[in-house]
């Protein structure tokens, strides 16, 4: 500031403010703004507001008499005067003579040490106007207020925690289960299948000394609290907190929590106390005992075991509803820590869990349990002494994990294809995935291992690796059994073990069933009829002759096959085709009943032509065969000797439509399937009509006799009537036998097959030599097998017979054969009698093959490797030099060419 403008020091009472302070107030003039006078309207401001003596040196005295009347504030407006007011206070502080402006308000007056009192705090604290220790001791309102803010902000914040918080649903991890099948008498056959090994249970079969033993050692309160334990929670977080080992202590409800619905297993403090509000929620919206049903069914008790029913299953060999309190007592020990209270060790996760080291563990705590079971009067003392008495329950060793090992693996995958095909989409394979499913099959367990026993007999004592390693490798085997009444598969061999030889044999192979296809043929025979040769496609079934199993037919080696108008059947060469028989046998005229009985091609083929090998197909698919397993070219001659692929299964329940007198039943593997205890899929047994009863019991007499009699004696059961067919392919690749009783149908397969995926052209292989046979016949091994299992299968049981057959049809003539002269008609080879056996005479062909030694299966069925009975398919000469006629091209399916017997 300039010189001339300086402001001069204030008089010593105090300034201008202190001077209007003092000085009387004066209404102020009307009109607005008083106007300050002339004299005081320039200069300095403490020149025309000062009330004091002028300062010295000011250059005028002091004015002569009274001082003059106040004219009242002397300023030119408020911003003014405030100025004024501020620069007065400054002036007063920077004053050097000490002033007391008041009680605690001046720089040395009163107990506020000279300081001006702070604004308004909602905590005083430091508290103002306190000196020393008093200063930092808060009173007793701030701690109050600050408790009741603490626990009011707690019980908010947990009051919005809970309010927000939702129940989330139980975890698929909680929810996922095994699938477990079952026998048929309803007993467990494995718990396989889903993500975790666990089979849910009810309360009502959780007994109830397991839920005393887990009550009595987790959470004695269990049906008292809330859901919660808060020393717990806050012991477990105060070792969160300081970084020390986390801690347990939580309720059975947290527990449950824990495993069924939350996700997040972190050890938090923000898990834990999501798991508190979710447990409380749960413990006010389920009973008691849910949550315990839930909590057993969700906890892991080791051996990959979740849930009580997989740990009775693994450490008992019990259903849970079994357990008693000792073993209860046990199982709940090792929800404390299974690797460490199991008492044959777990040293692959930790070395200190050894099996001395488990055991004692184990038998402690299970002994802790009992005596807490009997402190808080879940158990009587005489019940407890009982259980100490008699020691620690050892449990059984854990099982290998090759639960689908031998058979089992075939039963299951063939069991749950069959849910998931036949269930309408209730089942899928997704679902299945998730487990959960009881599955009640139809398989016998007796039976499955005698048939299995039955096909390692014949491996025994036949198979010679070492010996003959070009022709016993590779050997396989498949068969299947059904009940006729039902359709119930109740056996079947799908290889030599499940987990090593992955294709089942029993449910599709791919082998061709060669002669065992022939009673198609005569159930189309019996059933369409022989087409006259005036019979054309608008006929339909007119103009059709109905064929009894008398009817006579050309059995002569390469026979001529003509089509049913009596034109030379040609292959896609133009060549004509000529059947053989297997060995080049040749049979002259022969019926029907003993052409199937000795197996002859030719009689059959022709047959096929005459009805229509639609008709034999029309006929196959009725007793139960697949359309996809049928030959692609049925209107081919061969196909009436099984050039088509059907599996055991099939074969076996196909042959069951003629045991059941012509009603009809699909194979079938599942009786039910239950989830959650609902019911999701029921077989319903519905027969078909498909052949009249004349039909199928015509057909079984006739088969009856190839048993009796023919290629199948092998197959004959002591005091039982049986009826069956042989088959052997082209090339020695595969050998069949299917027959029944009235009780039960089974089919067996044999064949060479290399099993390595990785192997280059696989191929179904020659079966000559195999086995130390120069050939492989339906009546060699299958035979044998069949026999064996059948006896062991039917043992017990009474034997039944089948159905009187009526009389059917009438005889006619195929294949060139004639009405016989009264001289051929006195032959017994072209009688029906089922003893009849040919002879040598002037019906049989001329060449060397028609005589009675080199058909030595005519007059003797056990000559040869099976009766000299079982005919080859290979294919007879023509002009062509690269066309065979017969079954070698003409009208083959898959690997193999035509069939034989």
């Amino acid at each position: 500031m300039s010189e001339h403008r300086r402001k001069q020091p204030q008089s010593p009472d105090g300034g201008r403010a202190a001077a209007r302070r003092g000085a009387p107030q004066q209404p102020p003039p009307q009109g607005g703004r008083r106007p300050a006078p002339r004299s005081q309207s320039y200069g300095s401001p403490s020149e025309g507001y000062g009330s004091g003596p002028a300062p010295a040196g000011s250059g005028s005295g002091p004015r002569p008499g009274p001082a003059p009347a106040d004219p009242g504030p002397a300023y030119g407006g408020r911003a003014a005067a405030r100025r004024a007011q501020q620069g007065g206070r400054r002036r007063a502080a920077n004053s050097s003579d000490p002033v007391t402006i008041g009680p605690g308000g001046g720089r040395s007056g009163g107990r506020g040490g000279g300081k001006k009192p702070p604004k308004w705090r909602i905590v005083d604290y430091p508290r103002w106007g306190k000196d020393g220790w008093r200063r930092w001791m808060p009173s007793w309102k701030l701690v109050t207020g600050l408790c009741l803010t603490f626990f009011g902000g707690i019980l908010g914040v947990a009051g919005i925690g809970y309010a927000m918080v939702a129940v989330p649903k139980a975890a698929d991890a909680a929810t996922a289960q095994n699938n477990v099948y079952y026998w048929d008498d309803g007993s467990e056959m494995v718990a396989t299948g889903g993500a975790v090994n666990r089979q849910n249970l009810g309360i009502a079969e959780i007994p109830k000394s397991m839920q005393w033993a887990v009550v009595s050692a987790e959470n004695k309160t269990f049906y008292t609290d809330s859901g919660v334990d808060p020393m717990g929670i806050a012991r477990a977080l105060y070792n969160m907190a300081k970084g020390g080992e986390t801690q347990g202590g939580s309720t059975i409800t947290q527990q449950y929590v824990k495993n069924a619905r939350l996700g997040d297993q972190s050890q938090t403090v923000t898990r834990k106390f999501k798991e508190l509000f979710i447990s409380i929620k749960v413990r006010n919206q389920l009973k008691p005992d849910e949550i315990m049903e839930g909590y057993l069914n969700t906890s892991y008790f080791g051996r990959r075991s979740y849930g009580l029913q997989a740990a009775a299953r693994s450490y008992y060999g019990i259903d849970a509803v079994k357990l008693n309190a000792s073993q209860s007592a046990f199982l709940a020990a090792l929800l404390n820590g299974p690797t460490y209270y199991d008492p044959y060790g777990n040293v692959d996760i930790d070395k200190a869990a050894t099996a001395e080291s488990n055991t004692k563990n184990a038998t402690y705590r299970w002994q802790w349990i009992l005596d807490k079971e009997l402190e808080f009067g879940h158990m009587t003392k005489a019940e407890h002494d009982k259980w100490i008495a008699k020691g620690f329950p050892m449990p059984i060793k854990q099982k290998s994990s090759q639960e689908l090992s031998g058979q089992i693996g075939y039963l299951v995958s063939l069991a749950k294809s069959y849910a998931i095909n036949n269930s309408d989409g209730e089942i899928t394979t997704e679902k299945m995935e998730l487990g959960g499913y009881r599955i009640y099959t139809t398989f016998n367990k007796k039976k499955v291992g005698e048939l299995e026993a039955a096909v390692k007999k014949v491996r025994k004592n036949n198979e010679n690796t070492k010996a003959r390693p070009k022709v016993d490798t590779y050997v396989q085997f498949g068969g299947a059994s059904v009940d006729p009444s039902t359709g119930a598969i109740v056996a079947i061999y799908g290889g030599t073990d499940a987990t090593k030889h992955f294709t089942d044999n029993a449910d599709a192979t791919g082998a061709p069933v060669g002669s065992t296809f022939k009673p198609f043929v005569l159930a189309a025979a019996m059933t369409y009829g022989k087409r006259n040769k005036d019979w054309t496609e608008a006929d339909g079934l007119q103009d059709r002759t109905i064929v009894s199993q008398k009817s006579i037919y050309s059995g002569k080696n390469k026979l001529k096959i003509k089509n049913y108008d009596g034109s030379v059947w040609l292959d896609k060469d133009g060549n004509e085709w000529l059947q053989t028989n297997d060995d080049d046998d040749s049979y002259g005229n022969i019926t029907i009943r003993e052409a199937m009985r000795v197996s002859a091609n030719a009689p059959f083929v022709q047959l096929g032509m005459d009805v229509g090998t639609d008709k034999v197909r029309s006929a196959a698919l009725s007793a139960g065969l697949l359309e996809s397993s049928l030959a692609t070219s049925t209107n081919s001659p061969s196909f009436s000797i099984g050039t088509s692929t059907p599996s055991a299964i099939r074969m076996a329940g196909a042959y069951s439509t003629f045991a059941n007198s012509g009603k009809q039943n699909d194979p079938y593997s599942v009786q039910k399937v239950v989830r959650d205890s609902v019911v999701k899929y029921e077989h319903k047994t519905t027969a078909k009509p498909a052949f009249s009863a004349a039909v199928a019991d015509n057909v079984t007499d006739v088969l009856k006799n190839v048993v009796d009699k023919g290629t199948g004696t092998s197959a004959q059961l002591s005091g039982r009537e049986v009826a069956g067919k042989t088959g052997t392919t082209d090339g020695n690749k595969s050998a069949w036998f299917v027959g029944y009783t009235p009780q039960l149908s089974t089919s067996v397969v044999m064949f060479r097959y290399n099993d390595n995926a990785k192997a280059k052209n696989r191929k179904f292989l020659e079966m000559f030599g195999t086995y130390g046979k120069d050939k492989i016949h339906g009546a060699s091994f299958p035979a044998e097998i069949w026999h064996d299992y059948m006896s062991a299968a039917l043992k017990g049981t009474t034997a039944e017979t089948f159905p009187n057959p009526e009389k059917l049809g009438s005889v006619v003539y195929g294949g060139g054969a004639s009405s016989p002269s009264p001289s051929i008609s006195a032959s017994p080879s072209i009688t029906a009698s089922p003893s009849i056996t040919p002879s040598k005479t002037a019906t049989q062909s001329a060449t060397p093959t028609a005589t009675a030694s080199d058909t030595c299966g005519t007059f003797d069925v056990d000559c040869g490797s099976d009766g000299g009975t079982t005919e080859s398919a290979s294919p007879s000469e023509s002009t062509s030099s690269d066309t065979t006629n017969g079954n070698s091209s003409n009208g083959s399916s898959g690997l193999f060419n035509g069939g034989t017997g």
